[in-house]
């Protein structure tokens, strides 16, 4: 019997059956299935996320935290999966009709009507993922750490010369806003990690980044030119910062520092520019021979120049 058969027998019953199951791509550590389970006459549509054997010290926090957090999350509004059942091992949820791929978002006809609430029902959304408990943080996350020196260390470890992101190291560090908020941050808030309908945001995905910080962190990062795929519009490539930040403060979120916004936007260019390098090596040194990772590697220097385009005019600090 599969791991799949075996949990689904353990939340259903033995006369459970799985008529459909499909692996879903993307995750080295971590499994993804599509499944439907049948029990009777009703039939269950499901998500199956299911560490892989042997990589759960790899994967970080154990999925029962992740499921935990979710659950969090949903109390406080955010829309999220439902969590039919958890272990230490995988989470079994709600199967979200939608998409999560950003170009149909962004172009597809069926998303049309969609695309003008986007930019304000991810506000909404995060000011309801930082009003949630800390307390439902696993605990090796609440350990806070500099983020622009864990960043700095990781691009001195990959060994690479890029003095655009050290110049951008240095800028950052002589701007620096004082943040001085420390709530639940998603990590990952962008499009891409949204399952979105013709009506809108129907579930927010992908909380293992979960971590204590900066509540703007998770703005900056969704305003990250990656994530407009092309689009002119500086949220998600589907809207404007005010239509953001507006929905944001309305639903309770705190007054946003529009200077510090584009600290942590900037910040988010860094950061990915950075992990660009960390995947061209992973490819180029043979840790994991991919040609999504070269292509992501190509377009470092797509990075450096947007965060040229937003230093430029500010001093240089100090070395």
């Amino acid at each position: 019997m599969t791991r799949l058969q075996e949990i689904v027998g353990e939340v259903f019953g033995a006369g459970a059956s799985v008529p459909f199951s499909a692996r879903l791509p993307g995750g080295a550590s971590r499994e993804t299935w599509a499944l439907d389970v049948v029990t009777g006459s009703e039939r269950h549509e499901l998500i199956l996320r299911l560490d892989s054997p042997g990589a759960a010290l790899e994967a970080g926090a154990p999925l029962a935290s992740e499921a935990a957090l979710m659950r969090a999350a949903s109390e406080a509004g955010v829309p999220v999966p439902a969590i039919v059942a958890a272990g230490e091992s995988y989470i079994l949820m709600t199967r979200v009709a939608g998409e999560t791929i950003p170009r149909k978002i962004l172009r597809d006809d069926a998303y049309a009507a969609a695309r003008p609430l986007l930019a304000a029902q991810c506000g909404r959304a995060l000011a309801a993922i930082h009003r949630m408990p800390p307390s439902c943080l696993a605990q090796e996350t609440l350990a806070e750490e500099d983020p622009l020196r864990r960043w700095r260390d990781v691009l001195d470890l990959l060994g690479e010369p890029h003095p655009v992101f050290e110049l951008a190291l240095r800028r950052l560090a002589a701007d620096r806003p004082v943040g001085t908020r420390r709530t639940v941050v998603h990590g990952d808030f962008r499009n891409g990690n949204l399952i979105v309908g013709p009506d809108g945001i129907r579930a927010v995905l992908d909380w293992e980044l979960a971590h204590l910080g900066d509540p703007l962190e998770d703005l900056g990062w969704l305003c990250v030119k990656a994530w407009r795929f092309g689009s002119p519009l500086p949220v998600g490539g589907f809207g404007a910062y005010d239509e953001l930040i507006d929905a944001y403060e309305a639903a309770g979120g705190h007054p946003v520092d529009r200077d510090a916004l584009r600290w942590w936007e900037t910040f988010g260019v860094l950061k990915w520019g950075i992990i660009g390098v960390m995947q061209t090596m992973r490819h180029l040194r043979g840790g994991a021979r991919s040609v999504e990772l070269a292509a992501i590697g190509r377009r470092v220097c797509e990075t450096e120049w947007d965060l040229l385009r937003m230093l430029r005019g500010k001093p240089v600090a100090p070395a």
